[in-house]
């Protein structure tokens, strides 16, 4: 996913803050999940939603406004009630600026529970899982 740095995202030193690349990477997220056909009112109506339980964020070359950068976002599956997300803010000079680890759950919404097998909800809710991995 396509950003422009924008100047009102910038801390004191001139640089993006921290702070907004965690919503960077919650929007590439969802907008993953949007193109594979899980766009978040599908989700809600069918009783799930995805929660991120831990994150972890390197920050490797500052970005600074007007800097253009992209967002991957690869789903990590493995058995359990939880996945991972592995995400890079990259710029277009190929520069790595941040690199972001997320867990993550499927929560049911009515139970208030973690789903045991996510991977498989996603499956057979989206329209193309491949793009989650599966």
């Amino acid at each position: 996913m396509p950003v422009v740095v924008r100047g009102y995202e910038l801390d004191t030193q001139g640089h993006l803050n921290q702070a907004v690349y965690l919503s960077y990477a919650e929007h590439a997220r969802w907008e993953l999940l949007r193109a594979a056909g899980l766009p978040q009112d599908k989700l809600i109506a069918s009783g799930v939603g995805p929660v991120v339980l831990e994150t972890t964020i390197k920050y490797r070359s500052e970005l600074r406004g007007g800097d253009e950068v992209t967002i991957s976002c690869e789903f990590g599956w493995a058995s359990g009630k939880v996945f991972s997300m592995t995400q890079r803010v990259e710029k277009l000079d190929g520069t790595v600026s941040a690199e972001i680890t997320v867990v993550a759950g499927l929560l049911d919404l009515t139970a208030r529970k973690l789903v045991l097998d996510p991977g498989e909800r996603f499956r057979a809710l989206a329209e193309q899982p491949e793009l989650l991995g599966l």
